[in-house]
C-alpha cells in the first residue's frame, strides 16, 4: 500500500494547479481569483457547498485537490503551491506546520469514526470486538494514505484489539474515506470503519453502528492558510467563512458535528 500510496503522490503531482500572483480583491476585478484547497476527500460534500457559497459572494473560483490527507500533505511538500489545506484530522495541519508551511490553522468541525455496515446489519455486528470474528470481509483505511486510516489504527490500539487479531479479516484498505462507504454501496464488504458524516451518506445501502465515546477517537478537524499563498487576504476570509456560522450551517446540513462530542 504504500507503494501505491508514492504512486497516488507522483500522479497528483504531475497534474497542473492554478494560483497566479495576488489581485486585487476590490469590486473593480473582473475575473474571479483562483485559489487552491487542499481538502481531505471525507469532506467533499460540504466542502463543495462551502466552496459554492463563498465564489458567489466573492469573485473566486475555488479549486478543491480532494484526496487522503497523508497523499495531500506529501503533494504540498513537494510542489509549494497553493492556499487553504483542510485534512481529515488537525494531526497533518499541525505536521504542515512543522514543516514551516502554515500561517494560520482554525478548527471547523468534529469527525467521529463509526461501523458501517450493510443495510440491516446481516452479519450482527455490534462492536469493535466483532469485527475480528472469523469470516468477515472488512475494509479500513490505509494509515499512511488517510486520516481515517490513522485514527482507525489508534482506535484499535485503544480498545487492546492487535493487528495480528484482525488482519486476517481487512480485505481492503483505501486510500480514501469515501472509497469505503463505495464498498458497502457494492455489497464487497461486511463493514468499515468511516467518518459519521461519510457513514449517513450512505445510509441508503449501509446502517451506522456507533462507536461507544469512550472506546472512540475524535478527530478535529482544522482548516489551514498556507504560507506560499499569494492571496493571503482571500484564503484567510475562506477559512473565517468555514468556521462561522453561515458555514457551520451548511456542516451541519451535510451531517458534519461542529460540537465536541462529550
Amino acid at each position: 500500500m504504500r507503494i501505491a500510496t508514492l504512486a497516488a503522490v507522483l500522479a497528483i503531482v504531475a497534474l497542473p494547479v492554478g494560483c497566479g500572483k495576488e489581485q486585487p480583491t476590490g469590486e473593480s476585478r473582473s475575473q474571479p481569483v483562483e485559489l487552491l484547497l487542499y481538502c481531505g476527500a471525507g469532506l467533499r460534500p460540504v466542502a463543495d457547498e462551502l466552496i459554492r457559497v463563498f465564489d458567489s459572494a466573492h469573485n473566486t473560483r475555488i479549486v478543491a485537490d480532494y484526496a487522503g490527507s497523508e497523499v495531500l500533505l506529501a503533494k504540498m511538500k513537494l510542489i509549494r503551491k497553493g492556499d487553504l489545506y483542510m485534512p481529515g484530522d488537525k494531526y497533518y495541519v499541525d505536521q504542515a506546520a512543522q514543516a514551516k508551511m502554515v500561517l494560520s490553522q482554525t478548527p471547523v468541525c468534529y469527525f467521529v469514526p463509526a461501523i458501517l455496515v450493510q443495510k440491516g446489519n446481516p452479519k450482527n455486528i455490534q462492536s469493535l470486538r466483532d469485527l475480528t470474528r472469523p469470516g468477515l470481509k472488512i475494509g479500513f483505511g490505509d494509515p499512511q494514505a488517510c486520516a481515517i486510516g490513522k485514527e482507525t489504527r489508534q482506535i484499535l490500539d485503544k480498545n487492546h484489539i492487535y493487528w495480528p487479531d484482525i488482519e486476517k479479516n481487512v480485505a481492503f484498505q483505501s486510500l480514501t474515506v469515501n472509497e469505503l462507504g463505495l464498498q458497502i454501496q457494492a455489497k464487497a464488504l461486511d463493514a468499515v470503519i468511516v467518518w459519521d458524516a461519510i457513514a449517513k451518506y450512505y445510509q441508503d445501502s449501509g446502517t451506522e453502528i456507533a462507536i461507544p465515546a469512550p472506546m472512540n477517537v475524535i478527530s478535529t478537524v482544522d482548516i489551514a492558510v498556507l504560507s506560499f499563498t499569494q492571496n493571503r487576504s482571500l484564503a484567510e476570509q475562506f477559512a473565517r467563512f468555514a468556521a462561522s456560522e453561515q458555514g457551520r450551517a451548511i456542516l451541519i446540513k451535510h451531517h458534519y458535528t461542529v460540537e465536541l462530542p462529550d
